[in-house]
């Protein structure tokens, strides 16, 4: 069975692909000081609390956060007798191409990403994730990866405002019932909801001018379906779509290294 780690800046999941579906997700905070030994420790209780009898054969990695794959390193060697994937190292091969400027290091999420896209919608796609950043990643017509967009997250704007201005609370966010609020939060709401709807909805359409044709615009993370429910912004949407690209790319390096 195949272990994927997904290590964001904020959250790491980790999910048990058996070769046809996920038999378990499990996410925690991420942190690089936590140990090998914490991590096991913390996966077998939820193992044991969930009846899983998982025999883990393989890892596959992908982290925003490098100082965190050391410790999954030693994880995948001491409790699981496997040497990782790591995505973006160059023993692991993409089965798609990476066409940016020269010397440019891409996020290995972006990366998963899109070879998850490709896989699950073709080319010409451009993939919105709502994470820490949010990210925007064109898939060309034949799934290279081509370049993007990077802004603040959802929630860390929210964090800048409450942090940067004294008499701004910390809020949640949501759809506000009107886009002129009458109170703090409703301002806040309005302008963060309706600011991002109209950043995706613009840059999308900035960058299918730029490429000159039509594009499927596929959404994830956590708060895409509560932007997709104001404005018909997404073709698709995919909660699992990093996690989907991982065993993607598992399996074809496990088909490489056979042939």
């Amino acid at each position: 069975m195949l272990l994927a780690i997904d290590c964001g800046n904020t959250n790491t999941v980790f999910s048990i692909w058996d070769g046809s579906e996920f038999i378990a997700t499990w996410r925690t905070a991420t942190d690089w000081k936590r140990t090998a030994d914490q991590y096991y420790v913390w996966l077998s209780t939820l193992m044991k609390l969930q009846d899983i009898d998982a025999q883990i054969t393989d890892m596959i990695i992908s982290s925003t956060v490098p100082r965190v794959v050391w410790n999954l390193r030693v994880l995948a060697d001491r409790y699981f007798s496997t040497r990782p994937l790591v995505v973006g190292k160059p023993e692991c091969i993409l089965p798609v191409d990476v066409r940016v400027d020269a010397g440019t290091a891409v996020g290995p999420d972006r990366l998963v990403n899109t070879v998850a896209g490709y896989d699950l919608y073709g080319g010409d796609l451009i993939v919105v994730d709502f994470g820490t950043a949010t990210t925007f990643d064109v898939v060309a017509a034949d799934g290279a990866y081509v370049g993007g967009v990077i802004a603040p997250g959802v929630n860390l704007s929210l964090e800048a405002l409450h942090n940067a201005a004294a008499a701004l609370p910390h809020i949640d966010i949501s759809q506000p019932t009107c886009v002129v609020g009458t109170n703090t939060v409703a301002c806040m709401q309005s302008g963060v909801f309706w600011g991002y709807i109209g950043l995706v909805r613009e840059i999308c359409a900035r960058i299918k001018a730029e490429r000159g044709r039509d594009m499927r615009v596929i959404s994830t993370g956590g708060l895409a379906p509560l932007f997709q429910q104001a404005e018909a912004l997404f073709d698709e949407y995919q909660d699992d779509l990093t996690m989907h690209g991982l065993t993607v790319i598992h399996k074809y390096n496990k088909e490489l290294a056979t042939q």
